[in-house]
């Protein structure tokens, strides 16, 4: 019988050492344990250094005639310039509104200021002699030449100027 009580006493140690045990392994103390552990984690992490931004490529200020500027549309990868005043402006952070397709697109590798001016897009408003003299804009009202330095200054706060707008036959007088 000492035997049998002996077993009974060692199944009940046991059975007590066990219960200590499994009642620190509750559900809820191991998702305190591991959110205590992510915090600590979370607090002692290096912190990688910060990214700078990416540098925009460099533009050389350049003279453009009308024919010069043509090209820069927006198509094949080109950026997209215009002029107004006789500025070049790049304005191919704003390719939705001036490249190909979007609602300002026929001002693109052209001279903008007399539609802009005018508030109008229709072709008849842009330079059609690419080898003539530049607009003068001499028969615009005042409501019109305001109108014309409002986008103006509005380039100028949200686009580089990368050129200037030089009749043919002007780029070598301006170098």
């Amino acid at each position: 019988m000492d035997y049998v009580q002996q077993r009974v006493a060692q199944e009940a140690a046991k059975a007590e050492g066990a219960s200590a045990s499994s009642s620190f392994f509750t559900p809820l103390n191991i998702i305190v344990l591991l959110f205590v552990l992510y915090a600590t984690y979370s607090f002692l992490r290096p912190t990688p250094p910060p990214a700078l931004p990416k540098e925009e490529p460099a533009v050389v200020f350049k003279t453009f005639t009308p024919r010069t500027l043509l090209p820069y549309n927006g198509e094949n990868n080109m950026p997209v310039y215009l002029a107004v005043k006789g500025r070049v402006f790049d304005v191919t952070r704003g390719r939705n509104f001036y490249g190909p397709g979007g609602p300002y697109a026929n001002f693109a590798g052209r001279d903008a200021s007399r539609g802009l001016a005018k508030g109008s897009f229709d072709e008849d408003m842009l330079t059609k002699d690419l080898d003539g003299p530049l607009d003068t804009l001499a028969d615009l009202d005042q409501e019109e030449l305001d109108a014309m330095t409002g986008w103006e200054e509005r380039f100028l706060e949200k686009y580089l100027v990368v050129g200037k707008l030089v009749a043919v036959g002007e780029e070598e007088k301006e170098e």
